[in-house]
């Protein structure tokens, strides 16, 4: 994992990918990945540090033989396999991408990790543990010959340690079509550490703090890693896409991502303590950056789990059928949704439509003038006018309310992206809902208002529907300014459902 410094002056340009299913129904069991096995990797990468000169960097003979060791065991197990050459700092560097025969070369699920260390030591936790843990469950998928839905690919990336370097070097060099097969990418950096905490990217933005939310399709990958917590009984909290890491570039051109992280260089709190246990006011990994990273720097037990998760999450997406298309909307053009069903709209300006919409600024973007796909969205007033607050969302509650919508029995989920923009005199009592009305009416998404400038940011989100299967039902959606003289906008966008 790369210095705070190094990611401090990355800037990364978030754009939208075409949105992952959620966890389907139909989806091949995941492994038990042997723990032992990937200690036994672990090994042969300590080993080869020890063997020349203490450390597997980037331009080092140990760099070279542990992508060899990678590759070969790739190759053994019939992996389609390539040794990728790039230079920095007048050193050769050396990406490993490995891909199993099969699966929609249209449709990628892309698992990686960075091989290299830092010169100061071997490198066992950062990041030998994320890429023995990919390297045995690529493993496992050659041992039960999986033949996923999606193609897999994995990747161990050189040079991650001075910036991302490998990995940098990869995207760029994709052909953007080919960068368009990429429809999620899963990073594993630092997965066994000591004093493990257990973190998940934060794609959906549901923390609210930091860079912002991935990709679209970044959300279904979080919700897919959180799901394999919870089903072990371990609570996980989120960690920001700050650019410390390998998904950097890939985020940065639009492609999905997620991953786990236990902890590098920043203190365990001690609600941190008592939620995950450990040693509260130690960092997470006190060796990290250190010639003490060994094989002895590593927690076998967030290890195992981490491993498992990486399985889980693979398996998981790459062996789902694909969801059914029940009804969608992209607002290319008019189908029938209706401004103020009610007749209760009490707002003045700002009112939903459907249109083309035009930027706003206000201490930052507030009403976005791109939508996730073509030219129209749903957005609350869509011109800009001569200031910020012109067409902004004003005098209370604005609503619109989807043609009727005929669902067929079995699982459903609802999906959309959407965002909702105020400025540091907004509440909680502004608001962006969204509801569906059939025998009954249930609110499935509500993003509240806040007393702090949030700039407006495409997100999505995937809710479950099955509870109106059979039904016909609407899709409602409303907005409030209630808070005052506060500076509210919203947009929706790429409302579907699936079965």
């Amino acid at each position: 994992m790369r210095s705070p410094l190094v990611a401090a002056i990355a800037t990364l340009s978030l754009t939208m990918a075409a949105v992952l299913p959620g966890i389907p129904a139909q989806a091949a069991a995941a492994p038990d990945i042997s723990l032992a096995n990937v200690k036994a990797h672990l090994s042969q990468l300590q080993s080869i540090a020890t063997a020349n000169g203490g450390t597997r960097a980037h331009g080092r003979p140990g760099y070279l033989a542990s992508a060899n060791y990678v590759k070969g065991q790739l190759d053994a197990a019939g992996f389609s396999t390539t040794l990728q050459s790039f230079t920095y700092n007048g050193a050769t560097g050396y990406n490993v991408i490995a891909d199993w025969p099969g699966g929609d070369p249209n449709d990628i699920l892309m698992t990686g990790a960075h091989l290299d260390s830092v010169t100061a030591g071997p490198g066992i936790n950062d990041n030998g543990s994320g890429s023995a843990a990919i390297l045995e469950t690529a493993l496992e998928v050659a041992r039960q010959s999986l033949q996923p839905a999606k193609h897999l690919r994995f990747a161990w990336w050189g040079a991650e340690e001075l910036g991302l370097r490998g990995s940098q070097f990869y995207v760029n060099n994709l052909p953007a079509a080919e960068r368009a097969k990429i429809k999620g990418y899963l990073n594993f950096d630092m997965v066994g550490s000591p004093n493990a905490g257990y973190f998940v990217y934060d794609g959906d933005n549901s923390d609210g703090t930091g860079s912002g939310p991935g990709p679209a399709g970044s959300a279904a990958l979080e919700q897919t890693i959180q799901d394999y917590f919870t089903s072990i009984g371990v609570p996980t909290r989120g960690t920001d896409f700050d650019g410390r890491s390998d998904y950097g570039p890939f985020i940065a051109v639009g492609i999905p991502a997620g991953g786990t992280f236990t902890g590098a260089e920043g203190i365990k709190s001690s609600a941190q303590a008592t939620l995950w246990g450990g040693t509260a006011g130690q960092a997470f990994d006190v060796c990290y950056h250190r010639a003490c990273d060994t094989t002895t720097n590593i927690n076998d037990t967030a290890l195992n789990r981490n491993a498992d998760a990486i399985a889980y999450a693979v398996w998981t997406i790459a062996t789902a059928v694909p969801p059914v298309v029940v009804w969608q909307d992209t607002f290319e053009t008019a189908n029938g949704w209706t401004v103020n069903p009610g007749g209760t709209d009490t707002a003045t300006t700002g009112q939903w439509e459907r249109g083309d919409p035009e930027a706003t600024t206000s201490s930052g973007a507030k009403q976005l003038g791109t939508t996730v796909s073509g030219t129209n969205d749903l957005v609350t007033g869509r011109l800009a006018g001569t200031s910020a607050g012109a067409f902004d969302l004003d005098g209370g509650v604005s609503s619109i309310q989807s043609p009727p919508i005929t669902l067929p029995t079995g699982t459903l989920n609802l999906s959309l992206s959407w965002y909702l923009a105020h400025g540091s005199n907004s509440s909680s009592a502004d608001y962006l809902r969204v509801r569906v009305v059939g025998s009954t009416t249930a609110t499935v998404f509500q993003q509240l208002g806040a007393a702090t400038d949030r700039d407006g940011s495409w997100a999505a989100t995937t809710v479950g529907l099955s509870s109106f299967a059979g039904q016909t039902v609407r899709i409602l959606i409303d907005a409030a300014d209630a808070s005052g003289a506060s500076l509210v906008e919203a947009g929706v966008d790429d409302v579907k459902i699936t079965r």
